[in-house]
């Protein structure tokens, strides 16, 4: 069966977080950084797809670049609050 390519939720030892973005973008840049920080002090993996990439994801998130998900579940987009994340990586699963 042919997985949709906006399905973040793999049951695998996938990284924790994925954020989508594209190239050139300045808010992509703040949350890369929030996020490297937080994954590095937490030891959790994480993942960065290009919306340039797919297309399906072009279509889904091109207006709210840069979207955050954590364990397959949105999370964020345009900021990651660097405070909430931490939380929802903490908190109960």
């Amino acid at each position: 069966m042919p997985q949709d390519s906006t399905d973040f939720t793999e049951a695998t030892a996938a990284p924790r977080i994925t954020m989508v973005s594209k190239p050139g973008c300045h808010l992509c840049d703040e949350a890369r950084a929030v996020i490297e920080r937080v994954a590095a002090d937490l030891g959790v993996g994480w993942v960065e797809r290009s919306i340039e990439d797919d297309p399906a994801l072009k279509e889904q998130y091109w207006e709210q670049i840069p979207v955050t998900f954590v364990d397959g579940r949105q999370h964020d987009y345009w900021r990651v609050d660097e405070t909430r994340l931490r939380s929802a990586l903490t908190g109960p699963q």
